[in-house]
């Protein structure tokens, strides 16, 4: 699926998309096209994309791209895959109930469940907040252990 959705390898192409993508959110995925739960997620993106173009933009980020690191290191991705959303280039967060609010790990359980989460987003930026509540119940928010290194 990820042959449907644009893909950056370049730092210059995600720094581009921050910065261009105006009064629209961005959905940056970060994974590999090769690992099945990232497959997944891009299935659940591509079908969504058509639903949510007219308030957010979709890219897929390729995480063995060696000019990637960068935001590899600077969003401590570990896990993947690994959303990520921006609205107007500020770097947009929601409480899920873990301990990271800077991403989403994990792919969603439905595609509706992706747009209700770009849509709360959104609104949210709208309204200038930074942060804001998921509107997923729990049990459809992906679990995962934190590990900390040197702890």
């Amino acid at each position: 699926m990820s042959y449907l959705l644009r893909t950056l390898t370049k730092k210059e192409e995600v720094d581009s998309m921050i910065r261009d993508t105006i009064d629209k959110l961005l959905v940056l995925r970060f994974g590999r096209s090769s690992d099945s739960v990232c497959l997944q997620l891009d299935d659940i993106l591509s079908k969504s994309e058509r639903e949510v173009s007219k308030f957010a933009s979709i890219a897929l980020v390729d995480v063995d791209s060696e000019e990637i690191q960068v935001y590899i290191k600077y969003f401590d991705i570990t896990l993947i895959p690994s959303t990520i959303f921006f609205f107007n280039a500020h770097h947009m967060k929601m409480d899920s109930g873990s301990a990271d609010h800077t991403k989403w790990v994990g792919a969603f359980h439905r595609k509706q469940d992706f747009i209700d989460v770009v849509e709360e987003i959104f609104r949210g930026a709208m309204k200038g907040k930074l942060i804001v509540n998921c509107p997923l119940p729990p049990e459809r928010i992906p679990k995962f252990q934190l590990l900390y290194k040197d702890v």
